[in-house]
């Protein structure tokens, strides 16, 4: 079996003030809906460099102090390729939000969360995000059909 495969990496941060968050309303027909803002590793990027820069170009704002927080991966179900999404946080953050092309970013109360049209299985990734006792956000295809666990 082999010790490698190809993988997609990607991040997302959650930004918090209290018990308000950002969030970012993706204009993405793939998946859209109220999410955290991040975007791609870029080739020879480290993890963290690259969700300060994804945070900037998203929101405008500069962040700092961020924490790896968790993860969530799935593997494509024809098993071409892993998707892997690294969770990071922080309150320390400058600068004037600015919405961009993916999305509109605005802060909320974090109650009021089931309020509003969610990316999909985003409450799911936000328990990993909130709850230090959990690390990951797994989905897995089996008999056909994708499942989804957080550990």
């Amino acid at each position: 079996m082999a010790r490698e495969e190809r993988c997609i990496l990607t991040n997302m941060c959650m930004i918090y003030d209290e018990d308000r968050i950002l969030v970012q309303d993706r204009m993405n027909p793939d998946w859209p809906g109220i999410t955290f803002p991040g975007g791609h590793v870029e080739k020879g990027e480290s993890f963290v460099d690259s969700v300060i820069r994804e945070v900037k170009e998203e929101t405008g704002l500069d962040i700092f102090n961020v924490r790896l927080c968790g993860v969530k991966q799935f593997t494509m179900s024809d098993g071409s390729y892993r998707y892997i999404v690294f969770f990071f946080k922080t309150n320390a953050y400058f600068g004037e939000l600015i919405s961009s092309d993916e999305g509109n970013v605005f802060w909320i109360d974090r109650k009021d969360l089931p309020c509003y049209a969610l990316a999909d299985g985003f409450l799911n990734m936000l328990e990993v995000f909130l709850n230090d006792d959990l690390s990951e956000n797994y989905h897995f295809f089996e008999n056909g059909k994708w499942y989804e666990k957080n550990v």
